[in-house]
């Protein structure tokens, strides 16, 4: 997939993209990189593959740091964006791309705490670090985005109820991001074939993607539908706030 944003065209940038050590976030952080970006790789337990990426990133020509926090425990957060702060001085893009709520072993309320309170936490925290002409971008579903009007798998439900949540949370800080100069935007996609929502779903409910698939016509693999994810970050933002990737045809509208 070659990349969306030009080389050099974000030099000088910061950015910070949210469990990215692998899938969407880490080929979004990738193309942000190339296009002269220093990125920061944000991971809550896969550092081997978030030390990887940096130096797949740095091989390349690029700068990149791993910095290891639990989105969902906020003096992890602070201690992340503290190191941000001391190695890039600020941040001009915040990508929030971590999710979850599918893995086992998790607290019931697991899902809500990562999909919505963490990522407002993340936000709120971040803020002082982005100055007028930032940008904030939060990655979700159509299955989420479209929850209140178009059923989803049961399996996903949980997902889908607490990542609407989240952007409910996040849209509502629009009017204070504008006053600061900040530009918010939402990326909702198809499932995305490759990701481990796609694995995790496949594996509890047999058929389902193929079955989204043929609904769909096509689903989006991971790169690209970071390369959707990394110009949204660049890219004129819609009057509604939203990019919507892939078809939409299934989801009923409000």
């Amino acid at each position: 997939m070659e990349n969306p944003l030009a080389a050099g065209s974000l030099q000088g940038k910061r950015a910070l993209v949210t469990g990215s050590s692998r899938g969407v976030g880490a080929d979004t952080a990738k193309y942000l990189a190339e296009a002269g970006a220093r990125v920061v790789i944000n991971y809550r337990n896969k550092e081997k593959r978030a030390v990887q990426l940096v130096s797949t990133i740095e091989e390349a020509g690029g700068s990149a740091l791993s910095v290891g926090a639990d989105l969902t425990d906020p003096a992890s957060v602070a201690e992340m964006l503290g190191t941000i702060q001391r190695e890039f001085g600020g941040l001009d893009i915040l990508v929030l791309n971590a999710s979850g709520g599918m893995e086992s072993g998790m607290a019931e309320n697991y899902a809500l705490l990562l999909n919505r309170d963490a990522q407002v936490d993340v936000l709120t925290q971040a803020l002082p670090l982005m100055a007028p002409g930032s940008r904030v971008v939060f990655v979700t579903s159509h299955q989420a985005h479209f929850i209140r009007t178009t059923a989803t798998m049961p399996e996903y439900l949980p997902v889908a109820l607490s990542k609407r949540a989240g952007e409910d949370a996040l849209r509502d800080l629009i009017p204070a991001l504008a006053e600061k100069g900040i530009d918010f935007v939402v990326v909702s996609g198809d499932m995305i074939e490759g990701t481990i929502t796609a694995t995790l779903l496949e594996r509890s409910n047999p058929g389902a993607i193929s079955s989204r698939r043929e609904s769909a016509g096509k689903l989006y693999n991971v790169a690209e539908f970071a390369a959707e994810v990394a110009s949204a970050a660049v890219d004129e933002i819609p009057t509604d706030n939203e990019r919507l990737v892939g078809d939409v045809s299934d989801f009923a509208t409000a």
